[in-house]
């Protein structure tokens, strides 16, 4: 379907036919602009059942501010100039291409969305499904070493692998250990105190998460337990929605569908491509 059916086998782009999508203000090119805006409707309707939307306490703040800024990306949706430099990423290939007109600025391998499901505990527990979304984005912003905030699935995840149960922990919330000490969140920090009421915060990575009683704690958002460094490689080009384009702790994923839907570069690919796109770029994914 769309741009992928422009590639050959090797990798080779029939340039002519992308031009036509991203170049051309031809109506026909305006039609199929306007595919690839019903398309990405259709993928902003999976975002939002995967539970993508903020995933900081003061994102979620601002999402009646936001509420339509999915709207607008895609009534935003326009040809570009033959000036306009944008990425394409193939899904099918696991390729991205940095273009203006017919130069390639930049290429390289990337991993995409894995399309797994995963199902979350309990009766009738809500479903996820991993896939990368297709359709036209845009670079809404650009961070180095960015720090990762897991979404919920994560946990659940981390739990399905260790076999192991889960406990949301909310503020407030204080759980008794057999020790005498309670784990509770003060501040910023999920901390352990002790019966003589000295407190030590707990830590917590990727695949290292706090345990309490057999349960994966699911932390609050904006606690520091509920930011990990590392995950998401030296840089990330933000596509909003809580999808990225970014690098990754794991090499060997990449020319894999191996993520949960954003798209992974080799932090030394990412760090070049950081340097070359500036926000406001526009990105076709197929």
């Amino acid at each position: 379907m769309g741009i992928a059916n422009t590639l050959t086998h090797g990798g080779k782009w029939v340039w002519g036919t992308l031009l036509a999508f991203a170049l051309a203000a031809t109506g026909s090119a305006m039609l199929v602009t306007k595919t690839a805006d019903l398309r990405y409707a259709r993928d902003v309707n999976r975002m939002v059942f995967n539970d993508n939307l903020g995933v900081l306490e003061e994102v979620k703040a601002k999402l009646g501010a936001a509420t339509d800024s999915l709207n607008h990306l895609v009534s935003g949706s326009s040809v570009v100039s033959a000036t306009t430099p944008y990425i394409v990423v193939s899904i099918a290939e696991n390729h991205l291409w940095y273009k203006r007109g017919n130069e390639i600025l930049f290429e390289a391998p990337v991993a995409t969305g894995s399309g797994k499901a995963l199902v979350s505990d309990g009766g009738g527990g809500k479903q996820y499904k991993f896939d990368t979304p297709r359709g036209r984005l845009t670079v809404q912003a650009k961070d180095m070493n960015p720090e990762w905030v897991p979404p919920d699935w994560h946990f659940q995840e981390q739990a399905n692998k260790r076999g192991l149960g889960l406990a949301q922990m909310d503020r407030g919330t204080v759980i008794k250990q057999s020790d005498g000490s309670v784990v509770k969140v003060d501040g910023a920090e999920i901390v352990q105190q002790y019966p003589d009421g000295h407190e030590v915060p707990m830590t917590a990575t990727e695949g290292h998460e706090i345990v309490v009683n057999g349960n994966i704690l699911i932390p609050p958002y904006g606690v520091n337990q509920r930011r990990y460094a590392n995950v998401l490689g030296t840089r990330r080009l933000d596509l909003g929605d809580g999808y990225g384009i970014h690098g990754t702790n794991e090499p060997e994923s990449i020319g894999h569908a191996a993520s949960h839907g954003c798209v992974r570069l080799r932090n030394e690919d990412v760090e070049k491509l950081y340097d070359m796109v500036p926000v406001g770029t526009p990105v076709y994914i197929y």
